[in-house]
């Protein structure tokens, strides 16, 4: 069997897998996350993604990142609830992104996404540079929104998740191609999901 099917097999399983632990707020998808990176990370190189190959190293360290902050809320919410913590109450950190953080979180994927496509122009021989910074750079912004349960985060993966689709097909992965297309429809779920929570939260 091709090595490109292979990586694209087991990257469909650990996908799938991880967004339904997001989808569900579970910690356990920091743990699923660590392991997508190298199947991903091969599977970009051999394609010719540079921008979203280097994105795996970012995505190993936002994961421990977002494993110690999630713990660390875990524990608040056990104290809280007299060591009786349950799901719910696991979830009970969702919230909206405050209107303080949207300004500055635009600035960063404006620095990120120039960054990265000069980087990609002047170094590698990438024939997509605006996609690939694009897509990486708006990465880099919702994975640290997932990391403080940004309910929103869910729409900027959305979009990442639309683009990547018509980005994964010119590169010619189309299995890849269509887990992201069930990613941008399941970005609308979990959107929906976390807004109901948060609202359940505090009604």
């Amino acid at each position: 069997m091709d090595i490109k099917l292979i990586l694209q097999i087991i990257g469909i399983v650990l996908g799938l897998l991880y967004l339904w632990l997001e989808y569900r707020a579970n910690i356990w998808l920091w743990v699923v996350g660590a392991a997508m990176p190298i199947v991903h990370g091969i599977l970009y190189l051999r394609q010719g993604l540079y921008a979203d190959f280097a994105m795996q190293a970012y995505y190993v360290a936002a994961g421990m990142y977002g494993l110690g902050v999630w713990l660390c809320d875990r524990k608040r919410g056990k104290r809280a609830a007299g060591n009786r913590a349950s799901e719910t109450e696991a979830e009970r950190q969702i919230a909206p992104t405050p209107k303080n953080r949207i300004l500055p979180l635009m600035v960063v994927f404006v620095v990120l996404h120039g960054a990265i496509y000069g980087l990609l122009v002047s170094f590698t021989d990438s024939t997509v540079p605006f996609w690939d910074a694009l897509t990486t750079a708006l990465s880099v912004v919702a994975m640290w929104m997932l990391s403080r349960k940004y309910i929103e985060q869910w729409l900027v993966w959305g979009v990442v998740d639309a683009v990547t689709v018509g980005l994964y097909l010119y590169k010619e992965i189309p299995l890849t191609a269509a887990l992201y297309a069930l990613y941008t429809v399941l970005a609308v779920a979990g959107w929906l999901r976390w807004r109901k929570v948060y609202r359940e939260s505090v009604a």
